[in-house]
C-alpha cells in the first residue's frame, strides 16, 4: 500500500468515526427525550395526596391556636389556664424548620416507578452520549474539546455524570432530573444546530498537554456550578412558596403540587452552598493552570484577554458569595442572588466571550 493510499484510508476511517459520533449524539438526544417524558410522568402521576408537609408545618400560629384550645386545670375550686407552647417554624439559623418534600414521585409506588424508568433512560442516554464524545476524540486522536461544539457535548455529558454520581452516593437529588434533562436537550440542540463544527485538527496554540488539564477542569467546574445554580433557582421558588404559607396565603394548585414535593428551602440552600464551595478550589486551579499554559503558548501568564478577564470575574463573584456566607452570615435570598450572578458570569464567559468577543481564546469554530 502506498503512502497516499494509507493517508486516504486513515482520513476515511476518521471520517467514519466522526459520523458515528454524530449518530450517537443524535441517539442520545432521542433517549434523553424519552427520559424527559418519564420525568414528566413522575411529576404528574405521582400521588398528590401525600404532599402538604410544608403547608402543615407552616400553618399560621393563629390558626393553630384556634384549632387547639388552651389546657385548663381545676384546683381547689379555681381554674388555672396554661397556654400551649408556641410552635417554632424557624430554625436558629433563620431558615424555616420544615420537612423535605416527598420528591417528584409524590411518595407513591406509581410515581416512583416512572422515576426509576426516567433514571434508567438517563443512564442509557449518558452512556450513548459518552460514546459520542469518545468517538469524536478518536476521530482526530485528541481531546474532544477543541471548539464550542465539542465543549457543549462534553459539558452536558459531565453534567449528567455529576447528577448520576450524586444519585449513586445516595443523595436525594431526584428532583433535579427533570430540570437537568431539559437543559441538556437544549444544550445538545444548540450544539448540533448553531455550534456544530466538523471534526478537524487543533489550531497550533492548543497542541499542549495543558489542554487535557485546563479545559477538562473547566468543564467539570461548569457542570458542578450548573447543579448549584439549578438548586439555587429552585430554592428561590420554594422560599417564596414557604413565605406565602407562613403569612397565611394560599398558593395556587401548581405550587402545591410541584413546589411542595421539592426539598425544604433550607435544604436546597444548604445543598447549593456545599456544591459551590466544594468546586470553587478546583475553579481556582483552573485559572492558575490556564495562566501557566498561556505562559508556555504566548510568552506571558496574564494579558487580560477577554476569556482571562471573565474567568477572573467569575472567580471573584463566587468568592464574594462564599465569603458572604462564611463571614457576613448571608444565607437565603441575598446569597442566592449572588450565586446566580456568579453562574451568569460563567455562562457569559463561555457563550458570550466565545461568540461575540474576539481574543486569543477565539476557538469557537462558529
Amino acid at each position: 500500500m502506498t503512502l497516499a493510499a494509507a493517508t486516504e484510508l486513515a482520513a476515511a476511517t476518521n471520517e467514519n468515526l466522526a459520523n458515528i459520533s454524530n449518530t450517537l449524539i443524535y441517539s442520545s438526544m432521542a433517549v434523553y427525550t424519552l427520559a424527559f417524558f418519564a420525568y414528566i410522568a413522575e411529576w404528574l402521576l405521582g400521588s398528590r395526596s401525600k404532599v402538604g408537609r410544608t403547608a402543615a408545618a407552616l400553618t399560621p400560629a393563629k390558626a393553630k391556636k384556634a384549632e387547639a384550645p388552651a389546657v385548663t386545670v381545676k384546683k381547689g375550686g379555681s381554674t388555672a389556664v396554661l397556654e400551649r407552647p408556641k410552635v417554632v417554624v424557624r430554625a436558629t439559623a433563620g431558615q424555616r424548620d420544615v420537612p423535605d418534600g416527598p420528591g417528584a414521585h409524590g411518595g407513591d409506588a406509581q410515581g416512583d416507578l416512572y422515576g426509576r424508568i426516567a433514571i434508567s433512560l438517563t443512564v442509557l442516554a449518558f452512556l450513548i452520549e459518552f460514546g459520542g464524545v469518545l468517538t469524536r476524540a478518536l476521530s482526530v486522536e485528541r481531546a474532544p474539546w477543541g471548539n464550542m461544539y465539542e465543549f457543549n457535548i462534553t459539558f452536558s455529558t459531565v453534567a449528567v455524570g455529576v447528577y448520576l454520581a450524586l444519585l449513586a452516593l445516595k443523595k436525594n437529588v431526584r428532583w433535579l432530573g427533570l430540570f437537568l434533562v431539559t437543559t441538556v436537550l437544549l444544550d445538545l440542540g444548540l450544539a448540533v444546530t448553531v455550534l456544530y463544527t466538523a471534526s478537524d485538527q487543533l489550531v497550533p496554540a492548543l497542541h499542549s498537554y495543558w489542554l487535557y488539564i485546563h479545559v477538562s477542569t473547566a468543564i467539570f467546574c461548569g457542570a458542578v456550578f450548573y447543579v448549584g445554580a439549578v438548586s439555587t433557582l429552585l430554592y428561590l421558588f420554594k422560599d417564596s412558596y414557604e413565605n406565602k404559607l407562613a403569612n397565611g396565603g394560599t398558593p395556587g394548585r401548581f405550587a402545591n403540587s410541584v413546589l411542595d414535593r421539592l426539598p425544604a428551602s433550607a435544604s436546597l440552600d444548604k445543598f447549593s452552598y456545599r456544591v459551590n464551595a466544594a468546586v470553587f478550589p478546583l475553579w481556582t486551579f483552573t485559572i492558575i493552570a490556564g495562566a501557566i499554559w498561556a505562559g508556555d503558548a504566548w510568552g506571558r501568564y496574564w494579558g487580560w484577554d477577554p476569556k482571562e478577564t471573565w474567568s477572573f470575574i467569575t472567580w471573584v463573584a463566587y468568592a464574594c458569595y462564599l465569603h458572604a456566607r462564611a463571614t457576613a452570615g448571608w444565607k437565603g435570598r441575598k446569597a442566592a442572588y449572588l450565586a446566580l450572578i456568579a453562574f451568569g458570569c460563567w455562562l457569559f464567559n463561555y457563550y458570550g466571550v466565545n461568540i461575540f468577543v474576539s481574543g486569543k481564546h477565539s476557538y469557537a469554530g462558529v
